[in-house]
């Protein structure tokens, strides 16, 4: 699951935001993995590759709603205060909003598991 500002959930769903920029101590997505965003929808994760934060671009922030790479590093100060001192890395995940069809089917197979883990928690234990 990919949380995001409300501000970006319409670029998102409209798939004008087609990026984000995460800083995590490892790795955490792989391309071709769906995602879940709360208020947008699945997505498919297109490529996940490290980055230097310092040498993104203007063209680098477009996608992620931003409209310069200055503006991108600020959030993401904001967002990770101490991050990159922690041994934090940066990663740009690209992504693209599955398509209607898909949104539904990956909710009902979404449904079946948690129905299914609820009901293996609700038996009981055999001896």
């Amino acid at each position: 699951m990919l949380l995001f500002k409300k501000k970006f959930l319409d670029a998102i769903r409209d798939g004008t935001k087609t990026q984000t920029i995460r800083l995590w101590r490892w790795r955490r997505m792989k391309q071709g993995q769906y995602s879940y965003i709360p208020g947008a929808g699945y997505i498919v994760i297109d490529e996940v590759t490290e980055v230097r934060l310092e040498d993104l671009t203007d063209d680098d922030a477009r996608p992620d709603g931003f409209l310069s790479a200055a503006d991108l590093r600020a959030e993401i100060a904001q967002l990770y205060p101490s991050a990159e001192s922690d041994g934090y890395r940066a990663f740009r995940i690209r992504f693209h909003i599955c398509p209607p069809e898909d949104q539904k089917r990956l909710r009902e197979a979404s449904r079946r598991r948690k129905a299914k883990r609820r009901e293996s928690a609700a038996r009981p234990e055999s001896l």
